[in-house]
C-alpha cells in the first residue's frame, strides 16, 4: 500500500470533553487527557478545550485547568482554549491566567477567545459577579482591553497602564486566536491581525466569512502574522466502515435534536440513539437532522471530505472536533484519520516553535 501524502494544511483537534450516559465528569476528563496524549503521539499540531457551562453531556466548564492538566501531560502539542467566552470574564484575570499558563508551557499556549456565552441565558446570569443588571455587549473593548495587557501596549493615560507589565509569565505570552461564526467575529480577527478559526460544525455556511476575513486582514507590528491565518474547525467521524461511522454519529444527532428542544442529556448509547431517531424522524426539509455538517466514513471517505472543507475555505488548518459515547471509537476515529493524511509525531510542533 502506498503510504499517505501529507496534507497541505494542518490537522488538529478540538475535544468538548463528552460524558457519555453511565459515565461521570471525572472520567470525561480523564478522557481528554488520554486523548490528547493520543493526538499527541500521531502528529496532530495542536489541542484545544472547549467551554461549555451547566450540560450533563460536556465536562469541560473550565478549559483553563484543562489546558494546565494536558499541557503537563504531553510534550510538544500546542494547547489551548477553544475557546474562553470573554463576556463572562475581566478581560485582566484571563491576561493572568494565560500568561502563567505561557511562562510553565513556553511557546505552546494558545488563547482562543469568543464572544458566543456557551450556555442558556440563566446560567449566563449565574456565572456573572454582578447581578443587579444583564451583562453589557462589549466584546470589541474586552478584546481589546485583553489584547492590550498582552501586547503589553495599553496607552499610557490609561487607568491599568501599568498592570500589562506584571504578567507573570513574562517574556512568555499566549498566542491570541479568535473564534466564531459571524461576520462580526471576521472583522473583528481582521482589524485585530489574529488568526481566526471559523466554526463550520456550527455555520457550515462560512467561506463568506473567509473572503470577509482575508480582504479586511491588517497586520500589525505587536502580532507575530504577517498574512492572515484561517483554521476551520470541521465535524469528522471517521471508522472502518461508512455504516460503522454513521452509527457512532447517531449518539451525537439524538444529542442535538434534544438540545434544539432544550433537553439536555448525557451522550446516549449509539443504540439508544437509532432507536429514538427512528421513533422520532426529522420533520421539515430533507436533511433537516443535519443542520450542521457532518464527514463520516471510512478513511478514504473522510480525507476526500475534510480536504474538499479546506479547499473550500483556502484553510491553513482544519481542527476536527467530534462527540461520541465510546472514548475507544474516539480514539479510532482519529488514529485512522492521521494514517489517512499520513501524519506522523514528528508532523507536531516542537516547544518554542511558533504557532504558524
Amino acid at each position: 500500500m502506498t503510504p499517505a501524502s501529507p496534507p497541505a494544511f494542518r490537522l488538529s483537534v478540538l475535544d468538548q470533553a463528552p460524558i457519555a450516559e453511565g459515565s461521570t465528569g471525572g472520567q470525561a476528563l480523564r478522557n481528554s487527557i488520554d486523548l490528547a496524549q493520543n493526538a499527541e503521539a500521531l502528529g496532530f499540531f495542536r489541542y484545544w478545550l472547549a467551554e461549555h457551562h451547566a450540560t450533563p453531556g460536556l465536562a469541560s466548564a473550565s478549559p483553563e485547568v484543562m489546558v494546565s492538566a494536558v499541557a503537563s501531560a504531553t510534550r510538544r502539542i500546542r494547547v489551548g482554549t477553544g475557546g474562553i467566552m470573554l463576556p463572562h470574564y475581566s478581560p485582566f484575570k484571563v491576561a493572568e491566567t494565560f500568561s502563567m499558563l505561557a511562562g510553565l508551557f513556553p511557546g505552546r499556549i494558545d488563547l482562543g477567545v469568543g464572544r458566543a456565552p456557551g450556555t442558556d441565558g440563566r446560567t449566563a446570569y449565574a456565572l456573572q459577579r454582578d447581578r443587579r443588571e444583564r451583562a453589557p455587549d462589549d466584546f470589541p473593548q474586552q478584546l481589546a482591553e485583553l489584547l492590550a495587557y498582552l501586547d503589553d501596549r495599553m496607552p499610557e493615560d490609561h487607568p491599568f497602564a501599568t498592570l500589562a507589565r506584571t504578567l507573570p509569565g513574562r517574556p512568555d505570552v499566549p498566542a491570541p486566536w479568535l473564534l466564531g461564526s459571524s461576520p462580526d467575529s471576521a472583522n473583528w480577527a481582521a482589524e485585530t491581525g489574529l488568526p481566526y478559526c471559523i466554526a463550520d460544525f456550527i455555520n457550515p455556511q462560512g467561506v463568506p466569512l473567509a473572503h470577509r476575513y482575508r480582504s479586511g486582514f491588517q497586520a500589525l507590528e505587536s502580532r507575530n502574522l504577517s498574512a492572515p491565518y484561517l483554521m476551520a474547525a470541521v465535524w469528522v467521524i471517521c471508522a472502518d466502515t461508512d455504516v460503522e461511522a454513521e452509527r457512532l454519529a447517531a449518539s451525537s444527532l439524538m444529542l442535538f435534536r434534544l438540545l434544539h428542544r432544550g433537553e439536555l442529556i448525557a451522550v446516549p448509547t449509539p443504540e439508544d440513539a437509532l432507536r429514538f431517531l427512528e421513533r422520532d424522524p426529522p420533520t421539515g426539509a430533507p436533511g433537516a437532522t443535519r443542520r450542521r455538517r457532518m464527514i463520516l466514513g471510512t478513511p478514504e471517505t473522510v480525507r476526500a471530505g475534510i480536504e474538499a472543507v479546506a479547499a473550500e475555505y483556502g484553510a491553513d488548518e482544519i481542527m476536527i472536533v467530534n462527540i461520541m459515547h465510546d472514548h475507544d471509537a474516539r480514539r479510532r476515529s482519529y488514529a485512522l484519520i492521521a494514517e489517512a493524511f499520513g501524519l506522523a509525531a514528528s508532523d507536531a510542533t516542537e516547544p518554542n516553535a511558533v504557532f504558524v
